[in-house]
């Protein structure tokens, strides 16, 4: 007996979108408040603007409501979740191209205040290199194509699977790990040389 290519993938969080599913709206609530945050990140990370990766992520949500009757778990509920965020992210950046007025990742928020550092130790310079060197690292990655940086997000900063990422991103695993090998080449290249950053 041959396995169905729909096979159902069991996880607490595919069980909460099938009770949602079946009426259940509380579950809906609990995936909110379980992936709400790390999708507003990701999306933060993939568009370089807070504001924008806040409606992406409302927009990922109202897709997840809109497709409850269609839902089958032949995936983990998170890659199929990602796969949603990535595209919306993708499409807004294409038609968004243009514009180069986003947000820095380094940028205060929206109360004024930027997250402060103390360092009791006295060594302050050492912090403002770790500093430096993250700003690099942040800027390094947004500046990675779209589909690149996506799989370094999730793979880095969201600690997915590479068959997750194959499913989020829509392509094979081989193409996963080649755009990660790439990804992460570019980013050993330009972090080795910060003085022609």
């Amino acid at each position: 007996m041959t396995a169905s290519p729909y096979t159902r993938i069991r996880d607490l969080d595919s069980e909460l979108m099938l009770r949602f599913q079946r009426g259940e709206a509380a579950s809906l609530d609990l995936l909110l408040e379980k992936h709400r945050t790390p999708v507003i990140y990701f999306l933060h990370r993939m568009v370089g603007n807070r504001a924008v990766a806040e409606e992406l992520a409302q927009d990922t949500f109202l897709r997840v409501y809109r497709s409850q009757a269609s839902y089958q778990p032949t995936a983990k509920f998170t890659t199929w979740l990602y796969r949603i965020a990535t595209n919306l992210a993708i499409n807004w950046l294409r038609d968004h191209r243009h514009e180069k007025n986003g947000e820095s990742l380094d940028a205060p928020s929206a109360s004024g205040l930027r997250p402060q550092i103390v360092d009791p130790s006295p060594a302050a310079d050492s912090e403002l290199q770790k500093q430096e060197m993250l700003r690099q690292l942040r800027q390094a990655v947004a500046e990675l194509p779209d589909r690149q940086r996506a799989a370094v997000l999730m793979h880095k900063y969201q600690g997915m699977e590479l068959s997750q990422i194959s499913g989020a991103l829509g392509c094979s695993l081989a193409t996963v790990k080649s755009r990660l090998f790439r990804a992460y080449a570019t980013l050993r290249m330009r972090l080795a040389q910060p003085a022609a950053r």
